[in-house]
């Protein structure tokens, strides 16, 4: 069995989250403060298909590949949102959506399903050798949530910066590699 090491990105930072809302179907990421290492050899790249996440993926050299299930948790009819419109206009509704995984009242996919949803990718990952994979903070903690098997509602202690990485290895079983 060939090792797989698997390193996720989130994005770099977008005009929505500097102004504190909920992630757009559109968002672009400002101008880069620090570019990503973009020259690493061997390295297989691999991004959300959201354009956040292609443009920051850009920022790599090699040939860059879509991932569907890479996508960012589809927050529905919330997308778009300030924070602090949600908190006034729909508090009960954000409450539940923080406390319970399983919530979906903003029409979307829940954090549960997002969950279920890296599993499944995580499960099929079979390609071995180095990648780098572009991605989004709420998948990056439903990966973290699986990796280390903790309960879902320890995601929302987990906090995601534009261009944080996490690493995984892969030799029989998922694992966290702090570097």
């Amino acid at each position: 069995m060939k090792a797989i090491r698997l390193t996720l990105i989130c994005h770099a930072l977008t005009q929505a989250q500097k102004t504190g809302r909920l992630h757009c179907v559109d968002d672009v990421i400002l101008p880069l403060a620090r570019p990503p290492a973009g020259n690493l050899p061997n390295l297989q790249l691999l991004t959300a298909p959201e354009r956040r996440a292609r443009e920051t993926a850009a920022c790599f050299s090699g040939t860059v590949e879509v991932e569907p299930a890479l996508a960012d948790c589809d927050l529905g009819h919330w997308q778009g949102l300030s924070l602090k419109q949600l908190q006034a206009e729909h508090t009960q509704a954000l409450a539940e959506w923080l406390q319970d995984p399983a919530s979906a009242v903003h029409g979307g996919e829940s954090f549960a399903a997002l969950c279920m949803r890296m599993a499944a990718w995580l499960a099929a990952f079979d390609r071995p050798g180095e990648w780098l994979a572009v991605t989004h903070p709420m998948v990056m903690r439903a990966m973290l949530v699986q990796v280390l098997g903790c309960p879902m509602d320890a995601s929302q202690r987990i906090d995601v910066l534009p261009l944080s990485r996490l690493e995984l290895s892969f030799t029989g079983q998922w694992r966290l590699r702090l570097a």
